[in-house]
């Protein structure tokens, strides 16, 4: 039997379940992997100590010394907290090859990751939507 329930990584949801949960917002993001405008979430500016979340189901996804600022106009990470947390895959849209990344607990639209980020340890610049985020700061 279907109920229209996605299994995706650790969160089992249906379309209506993500709705009930998620601002407008926040869904057109995370499940329909739409882009916030640059310059506009509230994360951009975030410095304090901490850790961020997936704002779908809460899946520990970056550190705050990660965070670096790239000038791009959305929260910057050179690496996620565990390779595992994040799973990544080819986008095609708009006309061009890019490298998506997902939250791998829930599925949830993140950003895309760049090898343009100069002067870091790894040299990847995950560019992450400031919807897709909550930050917990450290205690």
């Amino acid at each position: 039997m279907n109920d229209g329930a996605i299994k995706s990584g650790g969160v089992t949801k249906t379309d209506e379940e993500w709705r009930k949960t998620l601002t407008p917002e926040q869904y057109a993001v995370l499940r329909e992997a739409s882009t916030e405008r640059p310059w506009t979430g509230e994360l951009l500016d975030e410095h304090r100590a901490g850790l961020y979340t997936c704002a779908a189901c809460g899946a520990e996804l970056f550190k705050s010394g990660t965070k670096f600022d790239s000038a791009c106009g959305w929260p910057s990470f050179y690496e996620s907290v565990r390779p595992e947390a994040v799973t990544l895959t080819e986008d095609r849209s708009l006309g061009m090859v890019r490298t998506e990344v997902r939250c791998a607990n829930c599925n949830s639209h993140l950003g895309h990751v760049f090898d343009d980020g100069f002067g870091t340890p790894t040299g990847d610049r995950y560019c992450m939507n400031s919807i897709s985020l909550d930050f917990k700061p450290a205690e």
